[in-house]
């Protein structure tokens, strides 16, 4: 193990193993410690249709009805769909929350406001005499800051917590959007990597065709996570649990590792 790998390993908390059972009860309790502190009604999660989502928004429901039950109040998981106009796989969505039993659901559409913004951005570029278009990956990214838009103007009037699916093999090539997936209140999957979260999946009983599908941003038609970032799941992991790993794929993952500490720091000032 290299210096720099033992260091991001101690930075992001992952464990070599893990007991899905243990990590289902610590990250409740996180969850239920958190509600009752800030003095909030529930927690929203925004389910994508992919595994950390599904995750945590079992993690979510598991919390809000022991919070209830224990305290004779309603606390409330609120699961939010967010497509981009037409989802292939929205059906994953409404798995999720059907295999949870979220009797709060709501599905809010992105694409009016994104192009909407998109399109602004454009006569920006046009006054600025700058000829082009958005480019696909900036266009991605307001896509992911909308959602939070919409989740946040969600959560304040129901006085609801967002709840964040970034996890240590995200944070480890930081894959996120500054101020988008990656701006919520509280992250019960931090610690764990994408293997480990599938572990934890299908001890809550995540639906098979969501534990498995191919993990994807869903940014742009036909993008997945793994094309894009150039380097499998399977090697981010062993590389997060200390094991050794292939040369290039190390070589690439302490890349995007150096690339992206922007996104794990506090925002600098003087």
């Amino acid at each position: 193990m290299t210096t720099l790998q033992q260091q991001v390993i101690e930075k992001l908390g992952v464990r070599p193993t893990i007991d899905a059972d243990e990590e289902i009860r610590r990250r409740v309790r996180f969850l239920k410690d958190y509600v009752v502190q800030a003095g909030a009604t529930g927690l929203l999660i925004a389910i994508s249709g992919g595994v950390d989502s599904a995750v945590a928004a079992g993690l979510c429901k598991l919390a809000t009805d022991e919070l209830s039950q224990e305290t004779g109040k309603e606390y409330i998981t609120l699961g939010v769909f967010q497509p981009y106009g037409e989802q292939e796989d929205i059906h994953h969505s409404y798995e999720v929350a059907e295999a949870f039993r979220l009797t709060h659901k709501v599905e809010t559409n992105i694409e009016d406001a994104v192009d909407e913004i998109a399109l602004e951005t454009e006569h920006a570029f046009k006054a600025l005499s700058i000829h082009r278009h958005i480019s696909r990956g900036g266009k991605g990214n307001v896509k992911a800051r909308t959602r939070m838009v919409v989740q946040y103007a969600l959560a304040f009037d129901l006085n609801l917590l967002v709840v964040g699916t970034d996890h240590a093999s995200e944070a480890l090539t930081g894959f996120f959007t500054k101020w988008g997936d990656g701006a919520v209140d509280i992250t019960p999957l931090s610690t764990l990597n994408k293997r480990q979260i599938r572990e934890v999946a299908r001890r809550l009983g995540v639906p098979a065709s969501v534990v498995d599908k191919t993990p994807t941003a869903g940014l742009w038609e036909g993008q997945t996570d793994e094309q894009e970032l150039g380097v499998s799941y399977e090697d981010n992991s062993d590389y997060l649990e200390g094991k050794d790993v292939d040369p290039k794929a190390r070589e690439i993952l302490e890349k995007h590792y150096l690339r992206s500490q922007h996104k794990r720091q506090p925002i600098p000032g003087i």
